[in-house]
């Protein structure tokens, strides 16, 4: 197996034999002669050997376990209050282009009854964000997974980013950031819920930045 740089403990059985890098590495390499380059460059010999091992790292998310991300930290706890987990960082890659995006997810959730233990939201966003994504699919993907995990009253999800798809190239607007929303039961019925959140999440909140 490859040498990789970062934790598998929630990544689905057989993961490592799912990942072909031997292709990755020989298209990174025609991609070098692609552009003009020589692949026996010094500093490009181990380059096709790097990407793919930095693929595996990127494209986690395809094959994490969700089991193993929630580990059984759902706990009967009985609070009816909102929850809520503010500027989760994430990374992810925008499938248009496969130039990265990234930002802050604000999630927030009523119980119902059950409570999920705190480090597993941001495993939950690190799950869909580790995939070629578009940020709204992103977005309504973390808000179902919940609704659909806890059943709880109601789920909201905010998530900020900057797209170098849109500042290295293209339009080159490098101060335009995007933000979506998802908003299930009590945060889409009731106003006064939903603004209560967002009032949380905008209160001394910082500007992205790279």
């Amino acid at each position: 197996m490859e040498n990789l740089d970062f934790d598998d403990t929630i990544l689905e059985p057989g993961w490592e034999e799912r990942i072909d890098f031997k292709t990755i590495e020989a298209a990174v390499q025609q991609i070098i002669i692609a552009i003009g380059e020589d692949p026996a460059r010094e500093g490009l010999q181990k380059t096709p050997a790097r990407v793919a091992r930095m693929y595996a790292e990127l494209f986690a998310g395809y094959r994490t376990d969700p089991v193993a991300v929630v580990n059984g930290a759902i706990f009967d706890v009985q609070y009816d209050e909102m929850v809520i987990v503010r500027d989760i960082e994430f990374y992810s890659l925008c499938e248009h282009h496969m130039l990265p995006f990234m930002g802050r997810a604000h999630v927030a959730y009523i119980p119902n009854g059950k409570v999920l233990g705190l480090s597993k939201i941001p495993r939950i966003v690190d799950m869909y964000a580790r995939r070629m994504q578009v940020q709204e699919r992103m977005t309504r993907q973390i808000a179902d997974f919940l609704r659909d995990l806890l059943k709880p009253q109601g789920v909201a999800v905010v998530v900020e980013a900057m797209h170098l798809c849109s500042m290295m190239r293209g339009v080159k607007k490098h101060d335009a950031r995007m933000t979506t929303s998802a908003m299930h039961g009590a945060f889409r019925a009731n106003l006064a819920t939903r603004q209560e959140f967002l009032d949380n999440i905008s209160r001394g909140a910082s500007p992205l930045s790279l």
